[in-house]
């Protein structure tokens, strides 16, 4: 640093600058002051002084010489003169030797010009600095002739004032000086003494008039004021001095100046109320009025200035801000100074909001409905849903994650999955509608921030059926080892009811929709099937021509695209009577299918019941065949297997109903227990029967269906049949009697099974316990007359072989 270059001839050098801390903003101003050192020498203005002095100058006459000037300031400055020769001179200091603009000799002896013409004097500054400095001029003194008046100025100082912006050629102000000499003595000439190069490029004395007008430009910031000494000297070497004190008027040219020392360029947007954002520094270099400095920002903003130490204003939050609603201001600073007209500058700070964590994800509706064929494909995508977060970067990063729970026992992972950054839903394995129609999932979506939010959404998932089932026929049963036939009577209505086919479809909607349908029906086909109810009714009346067993493969199909089917077999006997029934039975071929591992056990036990049975039968034709005869009874070889008949009561009005009969044909040999098989009960009143085994529920019908008969009844007709069984047997000749024990003879009373009941009938009087439940003995019932009952032209073939027979 140099202080000379700083401050000049100020005795004391400082200098002020401030600094502001951050992370808190505080602000500190600190001043410098810069101390001198001797490294300026005391110098003249010329290193040559030419004086004329007239050779009538008296003792004490004064000669103003230009001082020394020493830049350095205090010790280090010029402290004092040496004069050197002092014969005839000496010399005079005006007031402090630092503070003196001019030094004076003063005359201590006449001069005579005839002695000496020319004397040479060698002026010393010396400085007090360590070590000393020092400067020297040379004075020629040369001795005029008479001249004993020297100019005198009419004020020893003037005053003048000057706007800065003043023009050039303006005039400041006039000096005068007066010589009471006469002729060429008295002309004078004006000039400045001691003047710096800055004052000569500002000012200019005119040497005759002594006018002092600008010839620069005037700064008031760099001037405030400029001293000026003149010297006006007469043609007699005399001279006087006075000196122009000319002060600057500062005008209003100077705008405020807008410093920015400090600024948060991004400001979260949680920041509270007063958190300043900048620190503005706002200068202005003129004075007065002009520097009185008003800083404003607009009104709207959520912001405002505060003013802190001189000339230091502080921008800070007035409001809550929210990033959301406003990402980035753009503050314009105005400052406006006091002058007239008013200056004003303008400075645009731009200001962003930084992200808080403040908004957590949201789902565009509150729950969703997704739906899904099943027997979808594993680890594809289905539904996706989506959420928008209001922040940015990475508190906007949205995650999404399936919620714990469980399904049928088995945790939701195992059924679905989502991918974390699109929100897809993938299914993990196949859905099955029939065991699962829909359910619900929470999905959660999860911002990055820190702490991170989160929202939830609710996803109805709905299985879709597909036509991946056949109907299930519930009635008729189809089984392997009996055989279902349905009794109509040859006077039969049309529109007769025959029987109805249940069957079920455990799809839904339009896939479970079932439509019956006969295969192969002729022209001349007998029976028809409801379209959707399963009803088979007769469609014209019986003839003779009809056969009386029927086979009928009733078709049950669903609605489903594309549709499934299934098929039912129905066996219908057009008689009358059972006898009729019973005569035809034996051309009826059921289908049966065994199992490979039971095969041999079954052959082995069919053998041997066939040759007791057939021990049996020739014994009870040989003796009874006037018997079988009339009664039409006839029994099969070892491929056919014996029946027992069910009849149906006959009621006091003659009827049986409009679902007569059903017969239950076993093909178990005559020694096992024969039952009616309760697979083929007939539906209830409703037109609903019980499912098959190990089906729940009931399947519903669409009519109403007859009474069965009760226990009593069953048991009364199943006693008659079994009755005349064993009266033939008893007839039997003695012969065979002896040859064939009668132990042989199964006692098919005790063989009976009801439907729905645990009595089992039997020989033994105290096991018969259906005797509670009849009125009269068995032979009560009304025996069947076979000859009168209408017969078939298969029935009268079968007849007549029989006769022969």
């Amino acid at each position: 640093m140099d202080r000379e270059q700083l401050c000049a001839e100020m005795p004391a050098c400082s200098f002020s600058f401030d600094v502001i801390l951050e992370n808190p903003m505080e602000l500190f101003r600190v001043t410098v002051e810069v101390l001198d050192i001797n490294d300026n020498s005391p110098v003249f203005p010329k290193r040559d002084i030419e004086l004329e002095i007239s050779e009538l100058a008296v003792p004490g006459a004064r000669f103003s010489i230009e001082s020394a000037v020493d830049q350095d300031v205090g010790e280090n400055a010029l402290q004092k003169y040496i004069l050197n020769p002092t014969d005839h001179f000496n010399l005079n200091i005006q007031g402090r030797i630092d503070d003196s603009k001019h030094i004076e000799m003063v005359l201590q002896k006449p001069l005579d010009r005839e002695k000496t013409k020319h004397h040479y004097l060698t002026l010393t500054a010396v400085d007090g600095g360590d070590p000393q400095r020092s400067g020297t001029v040379q004075i020629h003194i040369v001795v005029l002739d008479v001249n004993d008046n020297a100019p005198a100025f009419s004020q020893a100082t003037y005053k003048a004032v000057v706007p800065e912006n003043a023009a050039k050629g303006t005039l400041i102000t006039t000096v005068s000086a007066t010589d009471a000499d006469e002729g060429s003595s008295v002309i004078i000439e004006y000039y400045f003494e001691h003047a710096t190069k800055s004052i000569q490029e500002l000012f200019t004395i005119d040497p005759i008039s002594g006018e002092v007008r600008v010839v620069g430009d005037i700064d008031y910031e760099k001037n405030k004021q400029f001293q000026i000494k003149v010297k006006a000297k007469d043609h007699g070497g005399l001279t006087d001095s006075c000196g122009i004190v000319i002060d600057v008027i500062d005008i209003n040219d100077n705008i405020p100046k807008i410093t920015v020392m400090s600024f948060y360029s991004a400001l979260p947007e949680d920041s509270v109320p007063g958190t300043i954002i900048a620190m503005i520094n706002i200068q202005d270099l003129d004075s007065a009025e002009n520097t009185k400095i008003t800083c404003s920002i607009h009104n709207n903003l959520p912001f405002k200035m505060e003013s802190s130490l001189s000339n230091y204003y502080n921008l800070v939050t007035e409001s809550v801000l929210d990033r959301e609603q406003t990402a980035e201001y753009n503050i314009t600073i105005t400052a406006v100074d006091g002058g007239s007209p008013p200056l004003s500058s303008k400075k645009t700070l731009s200001l962003k909001i930084s992200d808080v964590n403040d908004h957590s994800p949201q789902f565009q509706q509150e729950s969703y409905d997704a739906y899904v064929f099943e027997n979808n494909v594993p680890s594809r995508s289905f539904f996706s849903v989506r959420a928008t977060d209001a922040d940015r970067g990475p508190n906007a990063r949205v995650s999404y994650f399936l919620e714990d729970g469980s399904l049928n026992g088995a945790p939701l992972s195992a059924y679905l999955t989502v991918n974390s950054d699109s929100g897809v839903l993938y299914a993990v394995k196949p859905f099955d509608y029939e065991q699962i129609k829909s359910f619900k999932i929470n999905v959660k979506a999860q911002d990055g921030g820190s702490p991170p939010l989160s929202g939830n959404v609710t996803i109805n998932i709905f299985i879709k059926d597909q036509n991946d089932n056949v109907p299930q026929v519930l009635y008729p049963v189809q089984t392997s080892s009996s055989l279902v036939a349905e009794m109509v009577p040859r006077s039969a209505d049309v529109g007769y009811l025959v029987t109805k086919v249940v069957a079920v479809d455990v799809d839904s909607g339009q896939n479970a929709w079932l439509s019956y349908k006969l295969q192969k029906a002729s022209d001349r086909a007998l029976f028809e099937v409801g379209l959707q109810n399963g009803e088979i009714r007769t469609i014209r009346q019986v003839t003779d021509k009809d056969a009386v067993k029927q086979k009928l493969t009733v078709i049950v199909e669903d609605n489903g695209q594309p549709s499934r089917s299934a098929t039912v077999n129905v066996n219908v006997v057009v008689a009358d009577s059972f006898p009729e029934v019973f005569s035809e039975f034996t051309d009826f071929t059921v289908d049966r299918e065994y199992d490979n591992n039971l095969t041999f056990y079954l052959v082995l036990a069919l053998a041997v019941v066939s040759v007791l049975f057939i021990f049996s039968i020739i014994a009870i034709v040989t003796v009874k065949i006037y018997r079988w005869r009339q009664n039409r009874l006839f029994y099969k070889s070892a491929a056919n297997l014996p029946v027992i008949p069910f009849y149906p009561p006959v009621y006091p009005d003659g009827t049986l109903g409009t679902l007569q009969r059903v017969y239950n044909y076993e093909q178990n040999p005559p020694n096992i227990d024969w039952r009616l098989n309760q697979q083929v009960q007939r539906p209830g009143p409703s037109g609903a029967g019980p499912h098959p085994a190990g089906a729940g529920g009931v399947v519903a019908g669409t009519g109403p269906w007859p009474t069965p008969p009760t226990e009593a009844e069953q048991i009364q007709a199943l006693m008659a049949a079994a009755n005349e069984v064993s009266e033939a047997t008893a007839t039997l000749d003695p012969r065979y009697n002896a040859q064939f024990p009668m132990q042989h003879v199964p006692d098919y009373r005790q063989n009976v099974y009801i439907p729905g009941s645990t009595a089992t009938l039997t020989a033994n009087p105290q096991q018969m316990m259906p005797q509670q439940a009849l009125q009269g003995p068995p032979q009560a019932m009304p025996k069947v007359d076979v000859p009168n009952a209408a017969q078939t032209p298969a029935s009268k073939k079968k007849s007549t072989k029989k006769d022969k027979k």
